[in-house]
């Protein structure tokens, strides 16, 4: 089937299911706000299935993703705002114009062109990426903070990692990833100093965000995505546990810590067998 026929039948689906009058009663009481955690969740539905290499199940899933997009897109266009069409404009004018290095000049209207043309590593590529970013802001008369842009709703960690990225652009960055481990460390003596201290709870929660926005940090200058690396040592985590509690049933070994400790480090021991893997 074509693209354009099978984008016209998800949009005409969609129609339908917004009909006051034939529609689907949930769907027609929906609004933007309502579908955005939808729209969220099934986002990180597309992360999972690529993170467990589930091909079939990533299709599945950036068709629900894709929906989300349909919905917004005919919930504007009831309101009068703008259309699927006016979405899909906006997408390629985007990519084309941020990429002058690849479809070139002569493509990209002149009201919309900004930013340099930059080709090379993948490093050159994502300053200059930012770069256009930058020039489009400054076109629409939004010259203010580097921080602009950077959406409220992220997880908190990602957002993190995006904040300091960037901060860094006008050198407000550390010189190396020992000086944040530096910082890391610095955080942590403070830490200990309000629960040595009794200090507040706001307190402890103020450091503990210190702390975790300064590991944020130690990721970026170790060019490892946090957001990532946690969800990998959470899997890590229940995985290691699921098989610690099949063992805790097995053996009847209840609460106890010490027994505990020792079927967890004997889970660890057999994973690293298994995989041939030296490291904790």
């Amino acid at each position: 089937m074509p693209m354009t026929r099978a984008i016209d039948r998800l949009l005409a689906i969609m129609a339908r299911l917004r009909d006051k009058e034939r529609g689907c009663p949930w769907d027609v009481q929906q609004n933007f706000a309502t579908i955005a955690p939808y729209t969220i969740e099934e986002a990180y539905e597309v992360a999972d299935a690529i993170e467990r290499r589930d091909i079939p199940a990533l299709k599945d899933e950036l068709g629900d993703l894709l929906l989300q997009v349909v919905f917004h897109a005919r919930m504007a266009e009831e309101a009068g705002y703008f259309a699927f069409d006016d979405v899909v404009a906006a997408i390629a004018d985007k990519m084309v114009r941020r990429h002058p290095h690849v479809f070139g000049d002569a493509e990209i209207p002149p009201e919309r062109a900004g930013g340099p043309a930059v080709r090379g590593s993948v490093a050159a590529q994502n300053e200059a990426w930012e770069a256009h970013k930058a020039a489009e802001r400054g076109a629409t008369g939004d010259a203010g903070s580097v921080l602009d842009g950077v959406a409220l709703t992220l997880p908190a960690l990602l957002r993190a990692a995006k904040i300091s990225r960037r901060a860094a652009r006008i050198g407000f960055d550390w010189p190396d990833a020992g000086a944040v481990i530096a910082k890391i460390a610095e955080e942590i003596a403070e830490l200990e100093a309000e629960l040595d201290g009794g200090g507040s709870q706001a307190a402890r929660e103020e450091e503990i965000g210190d702390l975790l926005f300064a590991a944020a940090n130690l990721a970026r200058k170790l060019d490892i995505e946090p957001e990532t690396a946690l969800r990998r040592a959470m899997a890590k985590f229940e995985r290691r546990f699921r098989h610690l509690e099949a063992l805790a049933r097995e053996r009847g070994t209840g609460r106890d810590i010490d027994a505990l400790e020792a079927l967890w480090q004997e889970v660890k021991r057999k994973e690293r067998i298994h995989h041939g893997d030296t490291k904790e």
